[in-house]
């Protein structure tokens, strides 16, 4: 099979570390990188040894023709540039969230069904060999689990000025939750039936309609509940910036961060310092018979590895015409999720899925 043309589309964090995975793997040619940034789109040409470049993504498609495309922009620019890249036949990774809307994330869906391309969106940590393991321990703990997860990023700088551009399309509990709400789905393997949510707006350089801290409950039909806060900003607390526990009556789960880095950094997002278990079983005493275990993830891979790992995934899936029905539909679901959580703050109630 011959290598595939891709074109990269964002230059940002996450297109560079996807460029640079289609840039070391025999299965891809980059045959074009695309930013309205003239300086990000310029400088990963360089670092990668001069691709071409483009700053308009119609024009980039039209010229490149690629095999695939890959789309690392902000999430209001997804559904267009992944409807017009299927339509040009073909296939896709996106960035999550797949769409700003559910209707717009299943009729996506719909589309790459119906043109028989691969659309693989970047879940990133359903490649990660400590976050696979997290859920695979916590389908042991019984029913119904209670997990607790957040994501509090204390931003400034070119950091904040990126958060407060993502926050004109979507806010933290629904661009960072989709990734943990996931999670929870693969955990609990049940349905959500519903979501409540708080929000606030701790900051006068947003929008007036939009908070950049949120925190949602999802209920699970089988009695399992879900946690999730995410909040950015210069404001944000540190204290707790960093908890992905999960408690089932035969004990806990949780991933220990202490060789996490700053919460603001990149690998922070997806770093662990190791997982710990607790066993809730006790002796005729009613003490605990058997110590908390630990388990060693230092030999994890970075953030540029797990991208890696996420086009590997890609490039199987067109290689091996792998069904990806199951992966989408989980995609849409969790935005479907998390949206109804931003309702539920903007609107100051409960919503049944």
């Amino acid at each position: 099979m011959k290598a595939l043309d891709v074109l990269v589309a964002g230059c940002g964090n996450m297109g560079t570390s996807h460029a640079r995975a289609y840039h070391a793997m025999d299965g891809f040619n980059i045959a074009g990188l695309v930013s309205r940034s003239p300086e990000s789109r310029e400088r990963l040409s360089q670092e990668l040894g001069g691709y071409p470049t483009y700053a308009v993504f119609e024009n980039a498609l039209k010229a490149t023709q690629p095999d695939v495309v890959s789309i690392n922009t902000y999430p209001d620019t997804h559904a267009s540039y992944v409807e017009q890249s299927l339509a040009a036949g073909a296939h896709v990774f996106v960035e999550k969230p797949l769409a700003t809307t559910v209707a717009e994330a299943q009729a996506l869906a719909d589309l790459a069904a119906k043109a028989q391309r691969k659309l693989v969106i970047g879940y990133i940590l359903r490649v990660h060999p400590a976050w696979k393991q997290f859920i695979s321990i916590a389908r042991t703990l019984g029913k119904p689990l209670v997990m607790r997860m957040n994501l509090n990023q204390q931003s400034s700088g070119d950091q904040w000025e990126t958060h407060k551009s993502l926050m004109q399309s979507m806010s933290p509990i629904v661009d960072c939750g989709v990734h943990y709400v996931d999670v929870m789905c693969q955990m609990t393997r049940s349905v959500p039936v519903r979501v409540s949510a708080i929000g606030a707006r701790l900051s006068d350089e947003i929008d007036p309609d939009m908070y950049n801290y949120g925190n949602l409950v999802v209920s699970f039909a089988d009695g399992s509940v879900g946690w999730y806060e995410a909040g950015w900003g210069p404001m944000m607390s540190e204290t707790a910036s960093f908890v992905k526990d999960v408690i089932g009556p035969r004990g806990c789960v949780s991933i220990i961060d202490e060789a996490k880095e700053q919460s603001d950094d990149i690998e922070g997002h997806t770093q662990t310092g190791g997982l710990r278990v607790h066993y809730s079983e006790r002796d005729e005493s009613g003490a605990f018979t058997q110590p908390d275990a630990l388990v060693d993830t230092s030999d994890e891979p970075d953030h540029d590895a797990l991208c890696a790992l996420e086009q590997q995934f890609l490039l199987d899936a067109i290689t091996y015409d792998a069904d990806l029905s199951e992966h989408v539909q989980d995609a849409v679901n969790s935005l479907r999720i998390v949206l109804a959580a931003d309702t539920a703050v903007r609107e100051g109630h409960t919503v049944d899925l």
